[in-house]
Order: C-alpha cells, then structure tokens, then sequence
C-alpha cells in the first residue's frame, strides 16, 4: 500500500523553488520590463499562498519534514517547519510582494541601471531565505545562509560605482569571513560532538561540553553568525547603505540581518539549549555585548545626519534586542526576541521606504533637509511616525509587544541590566526619531520653493501598508504570539 500524499513536503519544496523559478521567469523576460515585474509579483504572490498554507499544520502542532538528501551519517540537507522558521518565513514572504511593488515605483522612477539582474537577485535572496527558514539543522542552514550572501553582494554593488564597490568588499569580506572563518569551524564541531547538526527541542550539547569550553563554542556561533551584527561585526551593515533603497529594506527587514538574529535565536534554544547555557560559568558575556551594541550603535545614530545611515545604526542597535533577549535566557524574554524579528521587520522596512520615498521625490538625503516637508509628503512622514513609534517601542505599534516580553523575561531573571538597557536605549531611540518627525512636520521648509509632492503611487501604497501592518502586527498579534510561544512550549496570553 502506497503511503499517503504528504502535502506539507510539497509545500516545502515549493516554497524553495518557486523563487528560483522566478528568477529564472524574470531573467527571460528582461527584455519587456512590464512582463518581468508581472512575473516578480505574481511569484511573490504564489510564495505568499505556499507559506500560508504550511501556517495550520504549525500552528496545530505539526512539524511538517522533507530530507532532500543525506550526505553523510548524521549529515543531511534536510528541511523542517518549526515555530520560529514558520515566524520567519510569513515575515519574509509578506514583505517581498510588498518590497516588490515598492522597487518598481523606485526602479523606474530613479532610472536605476541593471533592473532585470535586480529583480533577478531578489528573487534568488528570497529562495535563500526560505532555505534558512525552513533548514532542519546546522549544515542545511550554513548552505543557505552563504547563498543568501553572495546573492545579496550584486544588490549592494548595484550603483557600479568606487563606493558600491568597496561597500560590496566590506560586505563580502566580513560575511564570508565571519561564516567561513568561525560559524564553520563552529557547525563541524557541533557534530563531532553530538553526531548530529539537528536543530532540536532543548538542544543538543547538553552533556557533551561544559564549561569554558561551551563558551568558546557559544563564542564562536555568535561571531560567526555576522548578519547578525553584533559590534564589532557590524561594519558591513552601514557601508552597504550605499545600495539602491530597496535593497536596504531588503538587506535590513526582509532577509539579510533577519536571518542572523534569526540563526542566532535558533542556535540558542535548539543546538545549546536555554537550560544548557543557563548553567555556563560567566556566561552572561552575550547579554553585555548585546546591550554594548544597542547602546553604543543608538549613540552612533544620534551623530547621523544621512537618514539612511541613522537607521542603519538604528538597525545594529534594534537587532541587538533580539539577542539581549535570547540571552536573558527566560522563556517570556525569548519569545520577545521572536516576536521582535517581526515587528522590527514591519517597523524598518516603512522607515527605509520612507526614506526612499523622500529621495525620489524631493532628491534629499540628510534629516537637516527634511524640515517642513511632513506638509509636502503627508502620506510618507505619515508613515514614517508609525515607523519611528514601533522601533521606540509605544502602543499601539508592533515594538511595544516585544520589548514588553523582553521586560517581563528581565525581570523575572532578575536581570536588572538588561531592563536597564531597554529603559535607556528606548530614550535614545526617541532622541533620534522624534526630532525627525517634529521638524517635519512642525518647522519651516529648507527650501520653500520646492513643488514636489508625493513619491508615485507604487511607493506610496507600499509604505502605507506596512505602516499598517505595523499597527495590525500589534492589534492581531495572536498567530505570532502563538508561535513564539510554541518556540518554548509557552503558551499565548
């Protein structure tokens, strides 16, 4: 008798070839611009439905499998939904038919060179993402991740030019360096330990290393892992903001540094184990270096005048939360670094279309120019104060729910530094958004004869819906929340 028809596998599989296949639909219609971008969103679309039908059987309890191919005893590339790569994935897939339609209204309006290998790239990036989203252990993961990387480099060199550049050396260098250099070194003796990569419930180094020596390996995955951008592995993050604006949104919300916090949160809870760890001597070095970064990088923002290199180190800081609380090491706090992947997702991606939005239509760059142009722009600043709300953290924006569980995770653990830093670094988050936006809105223009006004609409209805699903991310928020929960069999409030 035959065995039964596992949908779920297809659904995995599809969700790894269909952004291939569209890169390749994309590539042979390079020549009918109005034909390739149908053939983007459409693609993006399809992804969209694909993951959305693997959301019931997760959230049921399922964990829905496909081994594509062992390699070695113990080492198979091999595909797994679990909770946070279900998180991850909807995050991914929801914001690429939205970045999708964005880059055409910024593509076209900018006269942007080498379209059709933008589109291209994208596509590839987002395979790669679902690969890391979806990965069932270690080596599956490493593949994907440096995919994700070298598709990435042609986005941030888009521009051709000496500072594309050398952005995209900086770039290259401390990613591969980063993954190849100590993630490897770090994977290989994960399973000369264990006999396995497998990302498991509680982990799987318990009673195989302790110690020291356990921090060294905890030292080793957590520089290793450099989209992850922990100082001092954050330079590549800032340079590469010489790309075109949607590759930042893509670089900073959709994929890139989500799949770093997002490995980082993986390797935690299912290779170390929050129990594990919570018994190392002296291991309480990630909790200070993540609040290091959050607060330096929130220093270091305040001093930009460039818009888009504030929130780049606005970035550093926010991806810093999601290890702040993976290293709490408390079940609430993890689940706030979950939830903070998503809502930091909505948040910045509004804000670097924002920012985009302004280049496009009133050809500015620095926040010193952007005085009095809330009036000319109303729709974009409009959306820009969703996205400053969330990433400070007030109701009723997305950001709030996660530094909220942070909070609590905190206190519980008695860790008064890490309530210390959230407390300080949402301060330092206002003082450099809030000026943004009452200047805006509430000083005299630079330039009061400019005639601009509104970027065209493709832009603007991207920004305004992630605006809105910011505000809806926190009204609605029991699907994440209930994932988030599942990740530490922690049931949802």
């Amino acid at each position: 008798m035959n065995p039964p028809f596992d949908w779920n596998a297809l659904l995995i599989l599809l969700a790894l070839t269909l952004p291939l296949l569209g890169a390749i639909g994309i590539a042979l219609t390079g020549q009918r611009p109005n034909l390739r971008e149908a053939v983007t969103l459409v693609t993006a679309g399809l992804l969209l439905l694909v993951v959305l039908g693997l959301l019931p059987a997760v959230l049921g309890g399922a964990r829905p499998e496909w081994v594509f191919r062992e390699l070695l005893p113990g080492i198979a590339i091999a595909f797994k939904v679990e909770p946070l790569g279900m998180l991850f994935a909807l995050v991914a897939s929801i914001l690429w038919p939205i970045n999708s339609l964005y880059s055409i209204g910024y593509m076209r309006s900018n006269q942007e060179q080498h379209q059709t290998r933008f589109y291209v790239c994208f596509a590839v990036a987002l395979a790669a993402t679902m690969g890391i989203a979806f990965s069932a252990n270690l080596v599956t993961l490493f593949i994907f991740y440096e995919v994700l990387t070298l598709s990435t480099y042609p986005l941030v060199t888009h521009k051709g030019n000496q500072a594309a550049r050398d952005a995209g050396r900086v770039y290259l260098g401390l990613l591969l360096g980063s993954s190849i250099g100590l993630l490897l070194p770090a994977i290989i003796w994960t399973w000369w330990l264990a006999g396995t990569t497998d990302f498991l419930p509680g982990g799987i180094l318990a009673d195989h290393l302790e110690g020291p020596l356990l921090g060294l390996l905890l030292l080793l995955f957590m520089f290793g892992i450099g989209k992850a951008a922990l100082m001092p592995m954050h330079r590549w993050l800032p340079a590469a903001m010489v790309a075109p604006t949607p590759v930042s949104a893509l670089l900073h919300a959709v994929a890139v540094v989500k799949a770093g916090v997002f490995t980082v949160v993986k390797v935690i809870v299912y290779i170390f184990g929050i129990e594990t760890l919570q018994g190392v001597p002296r291991g309480e070095w990630l909790l200070y270096l993540a609040a290091f970064t959050i607060i330096v990088a929130s220093i270091i923002a305040l001093r930009q005048d460039n818009l888009k290199k504030r929130l780049a180190y606005s970035t550093v800081s926010q991806l810093s939360y999601v290890i702040l609380g993976a290293a709490i090491l408390a079940p609430l706090s993890v689940m706030g670094a979950a939830l903070h992947i998503a809502a930091h997702a909505f948040g910045k991606i509004t804000l670097f279309f924002a920012a985009g939005a302004i280049y496009t239509a009133a050809h500015k760059t620095e926040i010193s120019q952007l005085r009095g142009i809330g009036w000319r722009m109303p729709w974009t600043m409009g959306a820009f104060t969703i996205g400053t709300l969330s990433m400070i953290g007030v109701p009723p924006a997305a950001g709030f729910l996660s530094k909220w569980y942070m909070l609590i995770g905190a206190f519980q653990t008695e860790q008064l530094l890490a309530v210390a830093v959230i407390v300080l670094s949402t301060l330092l988050n206002a003082a450099y958004f809030l000026p943004i936006v009452y200047s805006a809105f509430s000083r005299p223009e630079v330039d009061d004869t400019a005639s601009h006004g509104e970027a065209p609409r493709p832009i603007v209805i991207a920004l305004t819906t992630t605006a809105t699903l910011t505000l809806a991310l926190f009204l609605f928020h029991q699907i994440p929340l209930n994932l988030a929960g599942q990740l530490l069999e922690v049931p949802a409030p």
